[in-house]
Formats: C-alpha cells, sequence, structure tokens
C-alpha cells in the first residue's frame, strides 16, 4: 500500500475509528506526564491527530494538530475548534524548526514505511525545542504489512521493533525517559515512550 492509498484509507475510515475507540483510555493520561515536562503556556504538536478527541482534546488551547488525512482533520474542527489544524506528512512537517515544547504521537508512525522511521524522528526533532518532550506510541513487533478487514477496510502497518526504535530514537537526538504501558484507543495494553530532545540533530 502506497501513502496515495494510505490516506485514501484513512480518508475512508476516520470517522468509523473515532467512533469505536475509547476517547479516555489510560494512555490520555500519559499526557499529564507530557505537560509536568513542559513550561507555562506550552505549545504542542500532536502529529497523527486524527478527529483529536483521544490527545489533541486533551492538550492545552492553542495546540496544533496535523493529519494527511482531510476528514480526520475535519472531524478534529468539530472535536477541537481551538486548535490550530494542518494537513501534511510525518516526513514533512508543515512546522518551522524549534517551536514545540512537547510533541505527541499516539498510534500514527507506524502508518508509515519502516525504511521512513529515522526521517519522521528528526522531522520530530526538528519542531521541537531543544530540551523538548516527545511523547509517542513505541511499537514491539517487527512488521510491515497491510491488514485487510482493519475497521472495516484495509490499512498498512510498518514497525522495525522495539528496540531498533529506540535506537532509532536515539540518533535522532532523544533520550529517553521512560518506557509506560497504557491502554490504547481499542482497548489493547501498548507501550509507549517519553523521551527528551537532548543531542544534535
Amino acid at each position: 500500500m502506497d501513502r496515495s492509498e494510505c490516506r485514501q484509507a484513512w480518508e475512508d475510515l476516520s470517522a468509523t475509528y473515532a467512533d469505536r475507540r475509547d476517547p479516555d483510555g489510560s494512555d490520555a493520561a500519559l499526557i499529564d506526564d507530557l505537560l509536568a515536562r513542559c513550561p507555562p503556556d506550552p505549545t504542542i504538536v500532536d502529529i497523527g491527530c486524527g478527529d483529536g478527541a483521544r490527545t489533541l482534546a486533551n492538550l492545552p488551547a492553542g495546540s496544533v494538530g496535523v493529519d494527511f488525512a482531510r476528514t480526520g482533520l475535519s472531524l478534529a474542527k468539530e472535536t477541537v475548534p481551538a486548535a490550530r489544524l494542518l494537513q501534511g506528512e510525518m516526513t514533512t512537517l508543515p512546522i518551522a524548526d524549534d517551536v514545540a515544547d512537547g510533541v505527541t504521537t499516539y498510534h500514527a508512525v507506524f502508518h508509515v514505511p519502516r525504511a521512513q522511521h529515522p526521517s519522521v524522528y528528526r522531522e520530530f526533532a526538528r519542531v521541537l525545542k531543544p530540551g523538548g518532550t516527545l511523547l509517542c506510541t513505541l511499537p514491539g513487533g517487527r512488521f510491515e504489512t497491510v491488514r485487510r478487514g482493519w475497521m472495516g477496510g484495509s490499512m498498512f502497518f510498518s514497525a522495525p521493533g522495539r528496540d531498533r526504535t529506540l535506537s532509532q530514537l536515539e540518533a535522532a537526538g532523544f533520550e529517553v525517559i521512560e518506557t509506560p504501558t497504557a491502554t490504547d484507543p481499542l482497548g489493547s495494553s501498548t507501550e509507549f515512550v517519553l523521551a527528551e530532545l537532548t543531542g544534535s540533530r
């Protein structure tokens, strides 16, 4: 599944995903850990924001949501009207350098081919201020597949494995703070990584 097909899949499935997922799972509570590391009135960017109910709605007013599917952004506009919403790809974020105190990205990077994950993490580092904090899903397995029947359609998933992901984050300039486990939007247990941007980019 190429990127245009993956984008179309999200255009088709965004509303179904929003209806089926739980907006109040324990992974939403991890945002408190992120905000505790940020200055007052922080600028937070939520990448792969979708409809906004899971993450963006729990961020400070004026946070930025980025998604590559217009359907998700339209839903987010209804859910979080005060947010600034941008359409864009993770590999080329439509955001200036050094503007964010924090970046969140839940269940999103693994929809990008794993060969491009290092570029994605470098983009996260680029938009973060030095000392900024990243909170993202940490896929445990190594896979690259199209799951047919997912949410009534098909979806692309790709990850290089837990250890490789952590190494890629380190190479992008991040230092891992902790790797908590929480409940994801569909009720499964998922590992996350909270990391600080400490190195050169």
